[in-house]
C-alpha cells in the first residue's frame, strides 16, 4: 500500500457530516462502553437564517486501496503529537484538537496501538469502489441551531462527538449523536444535512473516507 500524506486545506462547502443506521460499537478508555443513539426523533425546526456550522479540517491522506474489510474507524489518545505521528502507520491520521492528541486509522475491528488510549471503534464503514481514495479527519464545532446546507460526499463519514448533540437529516429520516457517542456513516451519494442541536455548542471529530478522483462534497436536494 502506498500512501501520500498532505496539510488538509479548508473546503467552504465541507459543513459536513454522515451518521448513519448501520451498527456502530463504542469502545470507552478502560474498555467501558461508548453508547450511541439510534432513535430517529425529530430535530427542532431551524431558522432560514440559522448560522452555519464551522468545519476545520485536520489531517489528510490520499492511498491507492482500502485494507481488506470490514473497516472500522479507531479513535485513540496519545501523550503527544509525536507519539501518536509514530503510531501512524498508511491508513492513520495523526492530528492535534482540543488539547488532545489524537489518531484516527481506518482498519479491521479489534485492533490497537501501543501506548495509546483507546477511545472508541465505529463501523462497520460501508464498502465501495475507487481509483484512488481520501482519508481526512474534519473537526466540526457550531453553537446550538448551526446548521450545514444538503449535500452529498462520494463515499461514507463517521462521528464522534466531543460535546454537544449533533443530528442529521437524510432521506431515511433524523438521527441525534450525543456527546461521548459514535456512528457510522451512510454510503456514498446520500443526500444530508447536519446541525448543532444540543443546549451547548457541538464539537466533533468527523472522519471520511471518498473517492479522491470526485469533488469531496457537492451541493444536494433533499428528495
Amino acid at each position: 500500500m502506498t500512501a501520500k500524506t498532505s496539510a488538509a486545506t479548508p473546503d467552504p462547502g465541507e459543513s459536513r457530516a454522515a451518521p448513519t443506521r448501520r451498527r456502530a460499537i463504542g469502545i470507552a478508555a478502560g474498555a467501558a462502553a461508548v453508547g450511541f443513539a439510534q432513535a430517529f426523533s425529530p430535530v427542532p425546526t431551524l431558522a432560514q437564517d440559522a448560522p452555519a456550522l464551522v468545519i476545520r479540517p485536520l489531517a489528510e491522506k490520499r492511498i491507492e486501496r482500502l485494507p481488506v474489510g470490514p473497516l472500522v474507524w479507531r479513535i485513540e489518545t496519545f501523550a503527544s503529537l509525536s507519539e501518536a505521528r509514530a503510531a501512524e502507520g498508511p491508513t492513520g491520521l495523526a492530528l492535534a484538537a482540543v488539547d488532545r492528541f489524537w489518531l484516527c486509522t481506518l482498519g479491521p475491528p479489534g485492533g490497537g496501538s501501543q501506548g495509546a488510549t483507546k477511545i472508541a471503534e465505529v463501523g462497520p464503514v460501508p464498502e465501495f469502489a475507487a481509483p484512488r481514495y481520501l482519508l481526512r479527519i474534519n473537526q466540526a464545532t457550531g453553537q446550538p441551531g448551526s446548521v450545514t446546507p444538503v449535500h452529498t460526499h462520494p463515499g461514507s463519514e463517521a462521528f464522534y462527538v466531543i460535546a454537544g448533540e449533533t443530528s442529521q437529516r437524510t432521506p431515511h429520516g433524523v438521527m441525534r449523536v450525543r456527546q461521548g457517542e459514535v456512528i457510522a456513516g451512510h454510503g456514498a451519494d446520500v443526500p444530508m444535512q447536519v446541525s448543532s442541536t444540543g443546549a451547548t455548542d457541538l464539537l466533533s471529530l468527523v472522519m471520511f473516507v471518498v473517492d479522491a478522483t470526485k469533488p469531496f462534497s457537492q451541493p444536494a436536494t433533499m428528495p
